[in-house]
């Protein structure tokens, strides 16, 4: 029994566990050589599958929009005209949401809800398919130990792929802030409500609690960006995990959890996305 509760732990571990590359004392390490490396770890597959499915997104919608530009004239297939409905529905919900005048919040939403949509939708790819691919590669063509290889390539089930992306989000908050009400208007903000009083000695008093509240306020809108994405996405990845070990139950099941979470991957991406506009939107209005 503790054998077998230590191969269905390490098998689950294993499919946590992200490749990984550092330099330990000047020379290129990776995966368990990097476990004293500290921060300075990269995790090579959310980076090499995050990029690829974002050059992949590039890609695709470039070639929708080269070809609806050089004929006009033509009947527009299928995935052009998916991709047109897609710009229409971003751009409806761009106009409703977001009030001041940029034009980069459109492209930015569409970016933001296609490549996360597209890192979600490799949560659907059977849990052990890549993983054991990659584990083949590593032993065959390198003569590593497969149990040494891994492979995660959902991106957002790593908390450092969403948190990034929120990090992204948070700059450009404080740039349309800054931008929209300049550098004194931007510390008025944050010093001068949520409490504002007439009286000067009074309100010096409650600058300190003024600031206190609104660098949490701020802090805290990316953070629960990455957190809601992140949290979503392990927990699918966890369930479907599970479904690959009980046997011969786990096709009809992950049959089952696979169309249910459809519905996850595109509600998270959609929800990072108006999160996204709301909070630039609400960075972007010049209330004082």
């Amino acid at each position: 029994m503790a054998a077998g509760e230590l191969t269905v732990s390490s098998h689950i571990q294993h499919h946590l566990t992200n490749a990984k590359m550092c330099t330990v004392d000047g020379s290129v390490a990776f995966n368990k050589a990097c476990s004293e490396a500290g921060f300075w770890v990269l995790h090579i597959d959310s980076l090499a599958w995050s990029i690829g499915l974002g050059i992949l997104f590039l890609w695709l919608f470039r070639k929708a929009a080269v070809k609806a530009s050089s004929d006009q004239l033509a009947v527009p297939g299928k995935f052009q005209c998916f991709v047109e409905i897609l710009i229409e529905f971003v751009e409806s919900n761009v106009k409703s949401t977001f009030h001041g005048k940029s034009k980069l919040i459109a492209p930015l939403a569409l970016t933001i809800f296609v490549w996360v949509f597209l890192m979600n939708l490799m949560d659907l790819v059977p849990v052990d398919v890549l993983p054991a691919f990659a584990g083949w590669v590593g032993a065959t063509f390198f003569g590593m130990d497969s149990h040494d290889v891994y492979m995660k390539i959902v991106p957002t089930t790593d908390i450092n792929t969403t948190v990034a992306l929120a990090l992204g989000v948070f700059v450009l908050m404080i740039g349309y802030s800054i931008k929209i009400k300049g550098v004194v208007g931007f510390i008025k903000e944050l010093t001068l409500h949520p409490f504002h009083t007439k009286n000067v000695f009074v309100q010096a008093l409650l600058v300190p609690f003024n600031l206190l509240l609104e660098v949490l306020a701020l802090i805290t809108k990316p953070f629960s960006l990455a957190l809601r994405l992140y949290g979503n996405l392990y927990a699918g990845e966890m369930i479907f995990i599970l479904i690959g070990i009980i046997g011969l139950l786990q096709l009809p099941l992950h049959f089952i959890w696979a169309v249910f979470h459809i519905l996850v991957i595109v509600l998270q991406a959609f929800v990072f996305m108006m999160l996204t506009i709301v909070y630039l939107s609400m960075a972007s209005a010049d209330n004082h």
